[in-house]
């Protein structure tokens, strides 16, 4: 049973970034293979029959905490571990993974000493000061000034306030009733002596079932599925597969004739191939007319998704020309540059075009006149 070429929106949700909705954790589980060096979640969250709604290409917002050890260490080293209510301000509204500059400023200010000196020798020149908190947190700024102080009504006004992550949705609302699943790449590092984990990643990765989680939808604004009968291609390396797994599960359920091309990428076939045994079965039964993988560390030179289009250009032109819808999701510094770039010159080659009018199709005729061209990129 297909369903008409445009979903309708789901009424206005009264959930939002000042008011979320107290989901729960259903499942929290890891996709990366042993022997990976990647951490990355598939995060289940169910939002019953009274939470926000969704559809196909929208994000969830969620409204991290930092860790307890973090916040705990922090308080210590100012004295005011035994503060119940800054300890919960802290928790929920404070960034602490990252020190801003009015943190070391005001650090700079009541240290004492050397401390004191190389503090404010650091602040006064914004190059320094830039280096100086690009990798630290505030606890590494604490340690570079011990004995500091400062009275709790301070704190607030001089740490950065802590912003909702937007994840891209990685299920159809009709695959699971009430549920929500993202896939989440954990960030960590160590710098300084000390372990770090990014605030949004690192908070979901520490959840555990029935753990309440805070969450509200941010509607897409173009990033839908097309009419069922076009075809779509799909460009999603890494957590970029997200809102695909979504657009795939949901023209299975729906029935759509379009076909479906993945491109797919991460570093190792046997360890990080996300989701690799629901996209094999997919084109096992004819749901994923084609996958083309990319790994890029399983051979000497680096493959990237851009280079599986090339090598299909052809093909990936002749889907264009009948009507295929083009998206692409991730990493927008890098990844999305050369998906573009890779496309304009598939235009070309492939469409006769000279590199003039290959850019002009692709960022203006694809994207901007006839809109099959979509990113979500971040």
């Amino acid at each position: 049973m297909s369903e008409p070429a445009v979903a309708a929106k789901p009424a206005v949700s009264p959930y939002n970034r000042n008011q979320p909705y107290s989901a729960k954790l259903k499942e929290n589980r890891g996709l990366n293979q042993k022997g990976s060096s990647k951490d990355t979640r598939h995060i289940s969250i169910e939002l019953g029959s009274h939470g926000p709604t969704y559809v196909c290409g929208d994000s969830l917002g969620v409204l991290p905490r930092n860790p307890d050890g973090l916040v705990q260490e922090f308080l210590e080293k100012l004295g005011l571990a035994g503060d119940a209510s800054l300890k919960e301000t802290v928790a929920s509204t404070l960034i602490l993974n990252r020190a801003g500059k009015k943190f070391v400023k005001a650090v700079a200010e009541k240290a004492h000493g050397p401390a004191r000196d190389k503090l404010q020798s650091i602040c006064a020149d914004e190059k320094k000061l830039d280096e100086y908190v690009f990798d630290r947190d505030v606890v590494d700024v604490l340690l570079d000034a011990p004995g500091t102080k400062f009275d709790p009504a301070e704190i607030p006004n001089l740490l950065n306030k802590i912003a909702p992550r937007l994840y891209s949705i990685a299920s159809s609302p009709d695959h699971e009733a009430g549920h929500v699943h993202l896939t989440v790449a954990v960030v960590q590092y160590t710098t300084h002596g000390r372990p770090k984990q990014g605030l949004a990643s690192g908070y979901l990765a520490r959840l555990a079932a029935q753990n309440s989680v805070p969450v509200y939808v941010q509607p897409t604004r173009h990033f839908h599925l097309p009419p069922p009968d076009r075809d779509i291609i799909m460009v999603g390396p890494g957590t970029g597969i997200a809102p695909f797994r979504a657009f795939l599960q949901h023209r299975q359920k729906h029935g759509h004739s379009g076909r479906n091309w993945l491109f797919f990428g991460d570093q190792h076939a046997a360890t990080d191939f996300l989701y690799g045994d629901e996209f094999n079965a997919a084109q096992k039964t004819g749901r994923l007319h084609k996958l083309s993988t990319a790994f890029s560390r399983d051979q000497a030179a680096k493959i990237y998704v851009q280079h599986r289009m090339q090598e299909e250009g052809a093909e990936l032109w002749k889907w264009l020309e009948k009507g295929a819808y083009f998206y692409v999701c991730g990493d927008a510094k890098r990844m999305a540059k050369d998906v573009h770039a890779a496309l304009v010159e598939i235009a070309a080659r492939h469409g006769g075009k000279t590199p003039e009018q290959a850019e002009e199709y692709v960022s203006v005729t694809l994207a901007k006149t006839e809109k099959r061209y979509l990113k979500d990129v971040y």
